[in-house]
């Protein structure tokens, strides 16, 4: 994907990003802190952040296509070799969202459907024990802040490569109106 609409395709996929990442790495936190979000925020987030996995190679896909096609500069560079950090990113908030969703599942009791009969269900990852869930929360408290600087420093650098240089600090004349 090149472009939308006559447009460089990242300059819009970067926003989904911008938006989707730190807003799953929000709920990721909430979900790994809150019981009461866990339960309803789990499997949409895992959802979410995969989502975004699956996005960001695409946005940065995009990235180097644009990046071949502006002037070679120290800000484009330093842009374009800080984006290639989100994948890293995005791959901690998925991976920990995942197994807080898994981790939420095997708190459910499973049912037999036609008798809705709990069944013994063998877990793997501790649903109750709160060692794992302090270990968790303070895994998405790390992660989910990283996160978020990783894509604050991205969207820094991208900014600046575009609009360094390209504004004036004085308004520009204006036609007089008749």
């Amino acid at each position: 994907m090149t472009t939308l609409n006559g447009l460089p395709a990242h300059i819009l996929l970067v926003h989904a990003i911008v938006v989707l990442l730190p807003l799953s790495a929000l709920l990721l936190v909430l979900t790994a802190l809150w019981p009461a979000a866990r339960r309803k925020l789990a499997g949409p987030n895992a959802v979410l952040s995969v989502l975004v996995l699956i996005l960001v190679p695409i946005t940065t896909d995009a990235g180097e296509w644009l990046e071949r096609r502006v002037p070679a500069t120290p800000l484009v560079r330093a842009h374009t070799e800080l984006g290639d950090t989100a994948i890293y990113s995005a791959i901690g908030v998925a991976a920990l969202a995942l197994v807080i969703w898994w981790r939420h599942r095997e708190t459910l009791p499973a049912t037999d459907t036609p008798r809705r009969l709990p069944l013994p269900r063998r877990t793997f990852l501790a649903p109750r024990s709160t060692p794992v869930t302090a270990v968790l929360a303070a895994a998405a408290i790390l992660i989910a802040g990283g996160a978020a600087y990783d894509i604050y420093r991205i969207g820094d650098s991208g900014a600046q490569a575009s609009w360094q240089g390209q504004f004036s600090a004085t308004p520009a004349p204006r036609s007089p109106r008749r």
